[in-house]
């Protein structure tokens, strides 16, 4: 380990890319960046988080580590491992932090109970064996608990400085969602050229009280052509800092305010009473089906729809989804565990690159386009 010195590196904008594949195959809702840490590179798979901004892996000595695909990551191993001081500017940039002999500790936790702990650390990562960064901000996660499955650590992409796309001042990036049960794989990309041609594009929001979250003006939901019933202050991001819709890469179902669920979910049902329900039934979601007599199914569509008349059409995989091998499918959403925060979600992504150009407040979602 080297000795204890602030960090001064500034980390500079660049084109970047590396790999994005689903986690599926190792049991993770999420999606999963293939990165390079410290040098000489150590390859990881890292879950990709808009939500969420301390970049972090789990790294030896473990206290408590689950279980991952890769080796532990090994400080010792890595030449440029540099701790954090605690009167560096990446540790007054933590929500969470403590100071042991001059050494900062981090700590996060996640919405579905998930946590990290460890020290703060600047590492070298190099993206698709060529382009690499330096002197990042980043967690040794030495007790780490939660649904991670597989992966080594998590990129947090949010809004807030610790995130990666801060520390790179990133004045875009985008991703690709290959279908979840796919093998193939897409692109994680930094300060790409320019937006899809066919791109839906709507203003990126941002919350003075949460500037992790990247949120969109959603005005409304139809099924089948038909818009639900939904009061115009349903999806609103109060002056209060609550509410609002956000897009979320780390979420693996989307999240609706209960109202606004319930709407849904009993309009889907009714446009498909044709379709026989599971008898089956799941724990997570109240509206399955049973399609394992069946050669085709039709369903009805359903779109989001933003401010300025934008609107999304989602393919059928992206809101029923099969959770059996019997041919039991679900449909893809659950109300919010939030009194009044929406999530849109990965299962809902899914085939579609969506961009984030920062720098001109825009959030681009161009649909088959991995």
């Amino acid at each position: 380990m080297s000795d204890l010195r602030p960090t001064e590196t500034e980390l500079q904008p660049e084109a970047l890319s590396t790999p994005v594949s689903s986690g599926t195959g190792q049991g993770s809702g999420g999606y999963l960046a293939r990165v390079g840490i410290g040098q000489p590179p150590q390859q990881f798979y890292m879950l990709l988080d808009t939500g969420s901004d301390v970049n972090w892996l789990q790294s030896k000595p473990c206290v408590d580590c689950y279980q991952q695909s890769d080796p532990i990551f090994d400080p010792s191993e890595s030449s440029s491992y540099s701790l954090v001081t605690c009167d560096s500017q990446e540790c007054s940039a933590l929500d969470t932090s403590a100071c042991l002999y001059d050494k900062c500790l981090y700590q996060v936790s996640y919405g579905d109970g998930s946590f990290t702990v460890g020290e703060y650390i600047t590492e070298t990562l190099t993206f698709d064996n060529s382009s690499s960064l330096y002197g990042v901000a980043m967690g040794c996660g030495h007790v780490n608990e939660g649904l991670f499955a597989g992966a080594a650590g998590l990129l947090g992409l949010g809004g807030g400085s610790p995130s990666l796309t801060s520390q790179i001042k990133a004045s875009s990036f985008s991703y690709c969602l290959v279908d979840r049960d796919s093998n193939k794989s897409s692109t994680l990309d930094f300060n790409y050229s320019a937006l899809p041609g066919h791109s839906v594009t709507v203003p990126l929001l941002r919350n003075p009280k949460m500037n992790t979250f990247y949120y969109v003006n959603l005005t409304g939901i139809s099924v089948g052509g038909r818009m639900l019933p939904l009061p115009a202050s349903t999806f609103a991001l109060n002056d209060s800092g609550r509410g609002g819709v956000i897009v979320d890469s780390g979420t693996t179902i989307t999240r609706l305010r209960r109202l606004a669920y319930y709407l849904l979910r009993d309009e889907f049902r009714i446009q498909t009473v044709n379709l026989r329900p599971s008898t089956t039934g799941d724990t997570f979601f109240d509206t399955c089906y049973d399609f394992s007599s069946l050669t085709s199914v039709t369903v009805p569509t359903l779109s989001f729809h933003f401010s300025g008349g934008k609107s999304l059409r989602l393919p059928a995989k992206n809101y029923l989804i099969p959770v059996e091998s019997n041919g039991t499918f679900c449909f893809a959403f659950a109300p919010s565990s939030s009194s009044s925060l929406s999530i849109i979600g990965n299962v809902q992504q899914q085939g579609t690159r969506v961009s984030f150009d920062i720098a001109n407040s825009i959030v681009g979602f161009s649909p088959d386009n991995c």
